[in-house]
């Protein structure tokens, strides 16, 4: 295992999507239809390892699950529909924003919070975005 914290391996591993996006012909044909029943095939595989707990066979499904997410990130960014940067930092954003009890400081002077009104802020924040998405 790599000690490698620091995120540069998720650097490298987008730039070698993009390589064999570009030099081999089955992956290059893919799209997100032809690849959903491996996205789900992997997920399955990761719940089957999480299940038997072997460490080392969770960190090889997890990497298999996050080629899929690559993969699918590739595909959309050579269309100009979204980047790997844009997933992330849709996430970012997500994160903080259903967890004030850690990044607002505001929200965060009043914890030390349950688990229950982690729960609860959690499913207020998603009520709250779905209110706003069309």
């Amino acid at each position: 295992m790599s000690s490698q914290a620091g995120g540069e391996g998720l650097v490298e591993f987008l730039a070698t999507m993009r390589l064999m996006r570009e030099r081999c012909a089955w992956k290059a044909s893919q799209t997100h239809a032809s690849l959903a029943r491996y996205l789900r095939e992997e997920a399955d595989e990761v719940l089957e390892a999480i299940e038997e707990g072997d460490p080392e066979h969770l960190c090889e499904e997890l990497g298999d699950l996050l080629l899929q997410i690559y993969f699918h990130a590739a595909i959309a960014e050579e269309s100009g529909q979204f980047t790997m940067d844009d997933v992330v930092a849709g996430l970012h954003a997500k994160m903080v924003r259903r967890n004030p009890h850690v990044f607002d400081p505001a929200v965060a002077a009043g914890g030390p919070y349950t688990i229950e009104q982690i729960e609860e802020q959690w499913q207020a924040a998603k009520a709250a975005e779905r209110k706003l998405s069309p």
